[in-house]
């Protein structure tokens, strides 16, 4: 006997968990029930439920009437019992369809059902599916299979139903569940889902102190999510409790775990099985760029490389092998590498990933970002995927293991952007390509690419021109490859060229070769010899496409969007895609992914050396970054507008001439803000050291976004003060008060309360200065905002009065409305809990009446706070709840977090402690608006729940990490959570 709870064997034919359209079906995973297709059927009263209960779950046997009675009622039934089931049987006769219930021997049974006609049923079906899939190392199945057993209860088995057999089945079959469930959640762990499991088993161990197995999983959890304190608290906690309640100490099990932990043990850090999640069939990537097949030369480096991927995993405990091949740009790197990789690809079965780590442009691929990728592609779930690097890598190596996969990093900065990215076990291997040697790549093999002799450039040139056209005039080709300094990037471009042009010869390309009007002064190797060959395809554009490549390299930012583009050239979107595309065509531009474009890095340079060269008037440079900036901005605020509909800012923002995007809906609108981020702030720093410093403050202001959702957050936070920086060094006051008024936003989503503060005292001087009204009602919100997170509550209050005073003048209805909701915050702290409802009411009314999808959410959240510390906790939460909804929506994750962090105060206040644990770990998942002083504050909550749940050494462990950061900051937590962990407090 394996423990699971026994049904009809009659109906066990197959796993199938699903009944005909008309069939019968029954409910024992909750209340009793039964359905006749859709439609419930009536079961009676309590008892005449509790026999058909008993029928249901008698393994196919007859019950006799003694075993039916003594189920109903025990040992002392009532005098008429007899009769009473026999009435039970027959009302149920008429409900149920006909020959389903029948008599026999003196008792009854249930006969006749289809598949999976029982709940319980199913579920033992998929718990078998499951245990089979666990067997066969398939957890993604297997967890998956859990999830849909465990969905299958609804509620307390049997409940309501009376009588010893019931409550015998309802004991068993909760337990059955929680095996189940910790199957699931062990599962879980192994698949490197622990920060996702600390909430859930958090409140399972709160429901279930005296269960160790949850104990268990929960200090693994936690130990694995970087909080070793807290999962040696959970032992001690579970080791106190045993003794009061049971007499007895620990299992070996879980005192061997709390060792391990006290020892770091390594094999804890790290799940026992492969951590990805990919579906029932191996993900098997194939991510390698096409193979040119005009590949030439390099016949020697071929031979190397290949032998050395040859040689991964041939034998036993061998290492990864790793070759680096570095050389100036255009010298194909890349072509040989991916050459190789596909001639290796039958050696590495289990797929090959690419990526072009960007490193010789100005902002490189980050690591982490490249990992989520690669493990998106090798079928990680994005919810299993983590968020630091350090556990990425991790995650990535651990999926890795056991597969043979080929790793093409191409365009590498250095050895510190590849080392994270390496698969690290045997039978894989990676191929770098990058400008720079890899001597601190340790165990490398190291490849110097040079340029191409003469054979092998006039064998390339050939192959693509044609030896038909080549051999007549060889000394005119050695003299073209010659002019390209044997540059494999610069001899294709030639080459195209002139195989795309007929009644050219050879001699003809030669001589313009020659012509040093055609080409840089001098020819050599380094990015000198790379110019020269955009030089030559440059020269072979027309007076269009030669426009449209000066100007569009002019743009930072990694990429740029085809309606950029547009305006950029000043043209329709139909002929610029055109264009762009007659560019990808001469491998000047390249197609980054569709509606999207980019340059090399060397090309770039080349083009804004073309721009500052050739275009006339030299003004129309200036003139496309203004149309650019334009672009940015108008769309920018069209976002904003769409997100606050009746906010003023967009009327206090400088005058576009060039119109931005439309968007049909909010969704639309956020997925362009965040798409554009990276550009966006590119094009905020580039325009504003270029005159047009105004507009560019004011695309960052209107922007703000990007950093309160936590996307971008750093690079907006560095662009802000580098804007900063220039407006004051121009004297433009305007502009330094605009910019220092979003700089204040970010530092304050951040919590660097008194930077921001400070920024937005100077913001209020240089605006008052300026006459500029905007920031005079946005910067008293934020700094209530600050003054209300340090406890300064009276400074808060003059602050808002003050922001609801200019909003009013303003007009502007939905900043009111924000600084309402703030006040409501300070009213909150200052004890005036009537006013504070009060308050966030009417803030909340204007942003309904407004339609303000996400200012709703904060008003709700707003409210939802006002009406807990009025000790209305029903109604706080029906207010968290929406405002948390409404935040999911809109993937503003920080503002998510925040408020699963009121809900877990609104919790504990209504002494649901389990439940504010469990949202208070979520919070700690999801991070907070307000940073590490926010976090510590969670903590403080979490402290608090799990306290009164009994686990105090785990919510002393809270505490103290909540003090550490508190005295940090400085912050007047400090002296209650003090309090929290004083000897008194204790007793």
């Amino acid at each position: 006997m394996d423990g699971r709870p026994r049904v009809p064997e009659q109906r066990r034919s197959g796993s199938a968990r699903s009944a005909e359209p008309e069939a019968l079906r029954f409910g024992v995973l909750g209340p009793v029930r039964a359905w006749r297709g859709e439609e419930a059927l009536a079961t009676g009263s309590p008892q005449q439920r509790a026999l058909l209960a008993a029928l249901l779950l008698r393994e196919g046997r007859t019950a006799t009437a003694a075993e039916l009675i003594d189920a109903l009622w025990g040992p002392e039934p009532p005098s008429q019992a007899l009769a009473a089931v026999r009435t039970y049987a027959s009302r149920l006769r008429k409900v149920l369809d006909p020959g389903v219930l029948v008599s026999e021997s003196g008792g009854y049974a249930i006969r006749g059902l289809g598949e999976g006609a029982l709940d319980l049923v199913q579920a033992q079906d998929l718990g078998a599916e499951a245990e089979k899939a666990r067997g066969t190392g398939d957890l993604t199945r297997a967890r998956a299979l859990l999830n849909e057993a465990l969905d299958l209860w609804d509620g307390e088995p049997l409940a309501g139903v009376p009588g010893p057999y019931a409550e015998t089945q309802r004991v068993r079959l909760e337990e059955w569940r929680l095996g189940l469930l910790e199957s699931r959640l062990d599962m879980d762990l192994e698949q490197g889902c622990h920060a996702e499991a600390v909430s859930e088993l958090t409140a399972l161990t709160a429901a279930h102190p005296l269960r160790e197995r949850l104990r268990e999983l929960l200090m693994l959890a936690l130990y694995r999510s970087g909080r070793q304190a807290e999962a040696l608290a959970v032992y001690a906690d579970t080791r106190r409790l045993l003794a009061e309640e049971l007499g007895v100490d620990p299992r070996p099990g879980l005192r061997e775990l709390q060792q391990r932990i006290l020892q770091a043990d390594p094999a804890l850090a790290e799940p026992s099985a492969p951590v990805a999640e990919p579906p029932a069939a191996p993900v098997r990537p194939a991510q390698l760029p096409a193979s040119v097949p005009d590949f030439t030369g390099r016949a020697s480096f071929v031979d190397e490389l290949s032998a050395v991927l040859a040689s991964a995993g041939e034998t036993e405990g061998s290492v990864m092998a790793v070759s680096a091949m570095a050389g100036i740009g255009g010298v194909g790197k890349t072509t040989l590498a991916v050459h190789v990789a596909h001639r290796a690809r039958t050696s590495f079965p289990d797929g090959q990933l690419y990526v072009d780590l960007q490193g010789a442009g100005p902002r490189p691929a980050e690591p982490e970002t490249v990992l989520g990728s690669f493990l998106r592609a090798l079928g990680t779930a994005d919810s299993a995927i983590p968020d630091s690097l350090e556990e990425r890598a991790a995650l990535y190596r651990s999926v890795l293991d056991g597969r043979r996969v080929l790793v093409l990093l191409d365009n590498a900065k250095d050895a510190a952007q590849v080392r994270p990215l390496l698969p690290g076990t045997e039978g894989c291997a990676a191929l770098v390509t990058s400008r720079v040697r890899m001597v601190g790549l340790a165990g490398a093999h190291l490849v110097d690419l040079d340029v191409m002799s003469p054979d092998e450039a006039l064998a390339l040139f050939t192959r693509i021109v044609g030896a038909e056209r080549v051999t007549p005039e060889r000394d005119a080709a050695l003299d073209v490859v010659a002019a390209c300094g044997f540059l494999p990037l610069a001899i294709r471009i030639a080459a195209s060229r002139l195989a795309a042009r007929r009644t050219w010869t050879v001699s003809v390309l030669a001589a313009k070769l020659a012509d040093e009007r055609r080409r840089l002064d001098e020819l050599q190797a380094g990015d000198l010899a790379v110019k020269a060959t955009f030089e030559l395809g440059y020269g072979q554009l027309d007076r269009v496409q030669a426009r449209a490549f000066r100007l569009l390299g002019l743009a930072d930012g990694p990429d740029i969007s085809l309606a950029a583009a547009a305006a950029v050239l000043d043209l329709p979107l139909e002929s610029t895609e055109d264009l762009l595309e007659s560019l990808v065509d001469t491998s000047l531009l390249e197609s980054a992914a569709p509606g999207r474009y980019r340059f090399h890095d060397l090309v770039r340079l080349y083009a804004r050396a073309c721009a500052e060269r050739d275009e006339q008037p030299p003004s129309e440079r200036g003139a496309a970054m203004s149309r650019l900036l334009d672009f940015y901005l108008a769309t920018a605020a069209g976002v904003y507008a769409i997100e606050r509909p009746g906010d003023r800012l967009v009327d206090h923002l400088e005058p576009t001439r060039h119109p931005g995007l439309s968007f049909g809906d909010s969704k639309g609108a956020v997925d362009w803000l965040h798409a554009e981020g990276d550009c966006l702030l590119a094009c905020v720093r580039q325009s504003a050291g270029q005159g047009m410093l105004r507009r560019s403050v004011d695309l960052l202001w209107v922007a703000k976004d990007l950093a309160e959702s936590g996307a971008n957050a750093y690079q907006y936070e560095t662009t802000a003060v580098a804007v900063r920086d220039m407006a004051r060094d121009a004297g433009d006051q305007r502009a330094e008060g605009r910019a220092r008024t979003a700089l204040t936003n970010a530092l304050l989503v951040s919590d660097r309360f008194n930077q921001a503060d400070e920024e937005a005292r100077l913001a209020i001087q240089l605006a008052q200065a300026a006459n500029d009204l905007a920031p005079c009602c946005w910067v008293p919100n934020d700094r209530g905002i600050i003054a209300l997170y340090q406890g300064r509550n009276d400074d808060g209050a003059r602050h808002l009065r003050e922001a609801i005073t200019n909003y009013r003048a303003d007009g502007n209805l939905p900043g009111e409305a924000s600084a309402l909701c703030n006040l409501s915050r300070i009213h909150v702290k200052l004890g005036r809990l009537e006013s504070a409802v009060e308050l966030a009411r009417q803030g909340l009314a204007v942003y309904d009446q407004l339609g303000m999808t996400l200012r709703v959410a904060n008003a709700r959240l707003a409210l939802g706070i006002a009406l807990n510390a009025a000790d209305r906790g029903g109604e706080a939460l029906d207010q968290l709840h929406e405002a948390l909804r409404l935040f999911q929506e809109n993937r503003q994750r920080l503002w998510e977090g925040t408020a699963n962090f009121r809900i877990a105060e609104a919790h504990f206040a209504c002494g649901q402690y389990a439940l504010a644990a469990r949202h208070a770990e979520q919070a700690l998942a999801l991070r907070v608006i307000g940073g590490d002083w926010m976090r510590a504050n969670v903590l403080t909550t979490l402290g608090q729940a799990l306290s009164r749940l009994g686990q105090t050494d785990r919510a002393r462990a809270c505490w103290q990490e909540a003090l550490a950061e508190h005295e940090r900051s400085g912050a007047a937590e400090a002296e209650q959570v003090r309090a929290f962990l004083s000897p008194a407090a204790a007793a």
